[in-house]
């Protein structure tokens, strides 16, 4: 049994409402919604994880597909301001 598991079995025998002032059940609550929202947030970043494996296997650049995604977080306007001043960089460098 897990440490997390025992916890809880120890919580369930011992019921009390209120230990020092701390509401126990609102407590728990909070914890337990904290811990599914985290396994949640391993499930998406496990199928995110595979998703780009499935870019890279048809040949799909991730990193370029990564910075596409970066790009369309952003407003129009800044990514336009940024491709203006890497370009400026660009010819200053003579590239």
């Amino acid at each position: 049994m897990d440490e997390a598991a025992a916890s809880r079995a120890r919580q369930e025998a011992d019921p009390d409402p209120a230990v020092g002032g701390i509401a126990v059940d609102r407590l728990r609550s909070i914890i337990e919604r904290v811990e599914r929202l985290e396994e949640e947030r391993k499930a998406l970043a496990d199928d995110i994880k595979d998703i780009f494996a499935e870019a890279k296997s048809a040949g799909f650049d991730v990193k370029v597909v990564r910075q596409i995604i970066r790009l369309r977080k952003q407003e129009p306007a800044e990514v336009e301001e940024m491709e203006t001043l890497l370009d400026l960089y660009r010819r200053a460098l003579g590239m």
